[in-house]
């Protein structure tokens, strides 16, 4: 078996201190959230329960957790089907070029260099001075778009780059509608596609904190409470309050990457059962 350079194991405790520099802080968070009921904020820990856990489930003196949750859940769904239509939708529209196309491409992702804050200031402002009321509904949804948009733009536009128009000849050629061929052809080829961007939209804006701290209005996201908790909670609760929600998070990924996987499953199996038929 051939020696591996020294450099290797440089190069992977390197990565592996990487690796605990991203995940530390979450692990030490929630090791903590197991402390006992007369625990604190810090170690060394006073004993191991799951009293917190259940205490996050009782009412609460201050803020409301369940209710923001509700709300960012809701305001993640509803970006994420923006999010995919839209960019679907462009992707399509830019396959062909046009006059200005390169510059409506430029201005749709300079908002990713924006500062995130400015952008919450800017929406805030603009309702204000239209007479609209500003919700995390309304004018929270619109800046997160500003966020998970250009994202999906640019995946969309990279898959359609390589797209095979030869399949959509032949959809046509058997006599296929142009929404036909969407339908049948063009979406379930780009599905997995589909998934990563629906993946994006939902994750972008479930934790999105700056973009709707100015644009929530009176009503708090998830993000939005928790950053409230932290001035006014000295319990742990506040840590079993951010296990849960990573590990909802580490759910929602978990049943994107489970889809992707039985999409591509169920490739497998139909291009197998094509090629027995020839």
């Amino acid at each position: 078996m051939e020696k591996r350079p020294r450099s290797f194991y440089v190069l992977a405790s390197f990565f592996g201190l990487f690796i605990l520099f991203l995940y530390g802080p979450t692990l030490t968070i929630a090791i903590l959230s197991f402390q006992g009921p007369k625990g604190g904020l810090t170690f060394p820990m006073n004993g191991v329960s799951l009293h917190w856990f259940r205490d996050l489930f009782e009412q609460q003196a201050v803020g409301d957790i369940w209710g923001a949750f509700r709300r960012s859940l809701l305001l993640g769904f509803m970006v994420m089907i923006t999010t995919v239509v839209g960019s679907v939708m462009a992707g399509l529209a830019f396959r062909k070029r046009f006059a200005g196309s390169s510059v409506l491409f430029y201005l749709a992702i300079t908002s990713l260099v924006i500062p995130s804050i400015l952008i919450s200031l800017g929406v805030g402002l603009i309702f204000n001075q239209l007479g609209f009321r500003v919700h995390w509904a309304t004018s929270g949804f619109g800046s997160q778009l500003t966020w998970t948009l250009p994202f999906g733009l640019l995946i969309m536009f990279a898959v359609f780059n390589r797209f095979d128009k030869s399949y959509e000849e032949a959809a046509r050629d058997q006599g296929a509608s142009s929404w036909q061929t969407i339908r049948f052809v063009v979406v379930p080829i780009i599905a997995p596609s589909l998934i990563g961007v629906a993946l994006f939209g939902f994750t972008l804006s479930y934790d999105e904190f700056a973009r709707t701290l100015l644009t929530a209005g009176s009503y708090n996201t998830l993000p939005l409470e928790i950053f409230g908790m932290t001035t006014n909670v000295t319990t742990p609760v506040i840590y079993a309050l951010g296990t849960l929600t990573t590990l909802f998070s580490l759910g929602v990924i978990g049943f994107f990457l489970l889809t992707f996987w039985l999409i591509g499953k169920r490739r497998a199996r139909f291009g197998s059962d094509a090629g027995k038929g020839l």
